[in-house]
């Protein structure tokens, strides 16, 4: 992703939209954007948490299908996004044993170092930890996904997933007071592949009959296995 600002064109290319519906989405206060002598200009690390934030967000099979194609669309040649084939075994645990935000977090990131493929798992954990404090990122179906604030490309060795439930749920700063229990941790190596993956997974846990289904497998391998065959049905 550019480092830069987009104007009004290039966002739109980028988003796969017309230069007149970015135009009315700035002027409404929509997209994270300033005016500079009269012209809109967009931060591109701006839009890239707006991006994530938005996805984040949302329970639309359909606008996340939407997104995760155009975020396609502009990483030309890169492979089709796989969650299961992200997860390794061994960066699972199930259950996940942590019963505070804090613990929760090494835990997790404990478990992504053993695959040998993060290099520092304290600066990771702090990533992490700092992230959380600007928002939680526990949403309201008691699934919470883990991630720095930016990709860390210098401590991984390549983009993967880790994944833990805990036995019961515990408070991770869901705005409603919802009690999370299943906990994904996002490892990226780029913003685009960081935003591809958040919205192929969105759409994942946005199914209730998947979030059952992963609650009640008795381990590891069995989640591991309901999410590869949810992948195979809902998307080829």
């Amino acid at each position: 992703m550019s480092t830069g600002d987009y104007d009004i064109d290039s966002l739109a290319a980028y988003l796969h939209l017309t230069a007149a519906q970015v135009r009315k989405m700035a002027d409404r206060g929509r997209l994270p954007g300033r005016r500079i002598g009269g012209v809109w200009k967009f931060p591109a690390a701006e839009i890239h948490h707006w991006l994530e934030d938005s996805i984040g967000a949302s329970d639309d099979d359909d606008e996340l299908a939407r997104v995760e194609g155009v975020l396609r669309k502009a990483s030309p040649g890169a492979q089709d996004i796989s969650i299961a084939d992200a997860l390794p075994r061994e960066a699972m645990a199930v259950p996940l044993n942590a019963r505070t935000r804090k613990s929760v977090i090494n835990r997790m990131v404990e478990l992504a170092a053993r695959t040998g493929w993060l290099w520092d798992p304290d600066k990771m954990a702090e990533a992490v930890a700092a992230r959380e404090k600007l928002h939680s990122t526990a949403l309201d179906n008691g699934v919470a996904l883990l991630h720095p604030r930016r990709p860390q490309p210098n401590i991984l060795a390549q983009p993967f997933l880790a994944f833990g439930r805990t036995q019961q749920g515990i408070p991770f700063g869901d705005s409603r007071g919802q009690l999370t229990d299943m906990f994904f941790l996002i490892l990226s190596t780029d913003d685009r592949g960081h935003l591809r993956t958040l919205a192929r997974l969105s759409r994942l846990i946005g199914d209730p009959q998947l979030l059952e289904t992963l609650r009640t497998a008795p381990t590891a391998a069995d989640v591991h296995q309901a999410i590869a065959d949810h992948e195979r049905k809902q998307f080829g």
